[in-house]
Order: C-alpha cells, then structure tokens, then sequence
C-alpha cells in the first residue's frame, strides 16, 4: 500500500482551509487542520505519527507561523519537517526573515492550483530525502576520516545521494553536512551536466515532468555519458573537497543567498542552504563549474 504523507494545515481563515482542503484533499495527501497557532503546536507537540509538511498562514493573532516555525526548529522531532508559508503579504522583509529561519517554501495568497499543489509535491520530496540522508549516516563507518585523499566520480541523483552521506562523515557536524553536500552535488548533476536551467526546472516541476526529464538526459548518449568529479585533499587540519561538474558554469553569485524574489519558486533554495548550515567554507570559482568546500581548520 503506497504510503500517503500527512500534512498540516494552519490558518485562522476557515475559508483559506476550505481551499486547501479542496486543492490538496484529492492529490494523495491526509490533511489535518488547525483553525489557529496554539491548536497547531498542542497538534505538533503530541503527534507521534509525524508529519511531511506543513503550511501555516504567516500572520495569525495569537502565535503567528513564525514563532511556530522557530519551536519546530528547535525541537528534534520536527526541525526537518518542511514548511510552506502562507501569506497575503508581499513584504520582502518578512519573506527573508522566514527564509533565514528555516522557511522552505512561500505561497502567496490567493492559491493557484497548479503552484500549490507543485510546491507541496517538492517539499515533501525535500523533506524525504533529508530524512533519507540522515539514516544513510549511520551506514558510513568513522574511519573514512583516516583518508588523506581521494577521487570519486558520480553521474546520476542517486549516485550523488550516496556521495553526500560519505562526505558528510569528513565534517564535525555531519547532519548539517549530509545536507548542504548533496544540494551541492546535485546542482552539479542536474544544472552541470544534463543542463537543466533555472528556469526549465522550474517548469518541470509545475508539470510534474522533473524526474521523466532527468531519466531521458540520463540516457542520452552525450550528456548522459558526463561524469562529475569529487577531489579529496588534505591541508594541514583542514580537508578541501572540489566538486567539478562538464557544464559550462552559471553565474552562481545570484544563489549564494536566499532570494524573497525566489520565495515561492518551488526550487533555487540549494546553494542558499548549502552555504548558510555552516558546515564547511563554501567557495565558487570562474566559470561556475567548481565548487571548493574547506572543512575543519
């Protein structure tokens, strides 16, 4: 029996959850709904199943999404559920204050069908893979910190899924770590290699068409055949990683920071999370084809 992910839904609008339930009731989901902020923590604070997501409304009277936002973040059970803001609010500063907290997503009232139910897909994609990553760790043994240097190879999404919880081992805080690799791995394979644009992607994910498209490039005989490079090295205390893909480089200055332009695009958060869990110095150079990750020191 396929698994269906459970969300919570959280706004002091009765209609705003009428809409959801509408949107989202008939797209696989278990919906639960809290009508204000304190119902949703009590919700969050004694659910033991667990949630895959959740969507608060921004702005609600007595504890808003973003006071919920940092408890969950604080709490080990639920610091990796992501979370979809709601809000009728355009406010730039608002946006970026969510986005360093921890928001992943940010839908703007009124809802599109067609977005809401995208960026919900993609969140709870997100928040499968962290949790995937995580358990990985468990598997990679402690003595791979003994390697003065090395070399890999990785060519698909799941081969670089596999790369990040063997890296990760290198770093003193590993959970960050597994994270912030493979957002940077994976831009090397999909951006780098099969060049997805910023834009296609976006459009593949609206369309549900991301994952069909990134299996036809895989088979092409040319783009297919690339191959990204890992280079493990030694300095002193310190161990740099390159990460060198085949493409032709991007102008990366634009991702090293969370955008509110980009708040509720349903991807373009990777490089943003990646250099601000401060698991590692992270450093582009010229074309955009090599990333240098120093870590320790």
């Amino acid at each position: 029996m396929k698994f269906a992910p459970r969300l919570l839904l959280v706004d002091d609008e009765p209609i705003n959850l009428v809409i959801l339930e509408e949107y989202l009731g008939g797209a696989g989901y278990r919906l639960v709904k809290a009508e204000n902020g304190e119902m949703a923590w009590r919700i969050l604070a004694q659910d033991r199943e667990g949630f895959q997501a959740v969507l608060l409304d921004r702005m609600m009277p007595d504890m808003d999404g973003l006071a919920i936002l940092r408890r969950m973040k604080q709490d080990p059970r639920l610091k990796d559920v992501p979370v979809i803001f709601q809000t009728a609010a355009g406010d730039r500063d608002r946006i970026a204050e969510g986005l360093r907290q921890g928001a992943y997503y940010y839908l703007v009232k009124p809802f599109d069908r067609a977005v809401l139910t995208a960026i919900v897909n993609a969140a709870v994609e997100d928040g499968q893979r962290v949790r995937r990553l995580l358990d990985a760790l468990d598997t990679v043994t402690l003595g791979w910190r003994l390697v003065e240097g090395a070399s890999f190879t990785f060519r698909t999404p799941d081969e670089a899924d596999h790369m990040a919880s063997l890296l990760a081992r290198l770093a003193p805080d590993p959970e960050k770590a597994v994270v912030g690799f493979f957002e940077l791995l994976l831009n090397a394979v999909e951006h780098g290699n099969l060049g997805i644009t910023y834009a296609e992607k976006s459009a593949l994910i609206l369309e549900d068409r991301l994952r069909d498209e990134l299996e036809r490039r895989l088979a092409d005989p040319v783009r297919g055949a690339r191959r990204a490079r890992v280079d493990l090295t030694r300095q002193g205390k310190q161990r740099v990683l390159s990460i060198t893909d085949q493409g032709g480089g991007f102008d990366w200055r634009h991702y090293l920071a969370f955008d509110p332009n980009r708040a509720a695009h349903p991807h373009g958060r990777g490089i943003a999370m990646a250099c601000s869990l401060d698991f590692g110095k992270v450093e582009y150079q010229e074309p955009g084809n090599v990333v240098k990750v120093t870590l320790g020191g």
